[in-house]
């Protein structure tokens, strides 16, 4: 699960173009509205990234806001839905 929330970060770092480490992330930091300051188009953006990396969709606003709230969140549900 570590390397999953590592990969999650560096896809997190690379889509919204954030100036920060991954490795800087922790997993209970908040993704969207958060400290690096990511709105919904960086919302949608990673869950596009998260779909055509793990073939996992992450669909609705509510749903999204609940996925995207942490690492761990996020983590939990790509680690349950990923196709293998």
């Amino acid at each position: 699960m570590n390397a999953l929330k590592l990969e999650l970060k560096q896809l997190i770092v690379e889509e919204c173009e954030a100036d920060i480490d991954p490795a800087e992330l922790t997993d209970e930091q908040l993704i969207v509205r958060g400290e690096l300051d990511l709105d919904s188009i960086d919302a949608l953006q990673i869950c596009m990234a998260i779909k055509s990396r793990y073939g996992v969709r992450i669909e609705g606003s509510a749903a999204a806001r609940k996925i995207l709230k942490n690492i761990n969140t996020l983590a939990d549900h790509v680690a349950a839905h990923r196709v293998k």
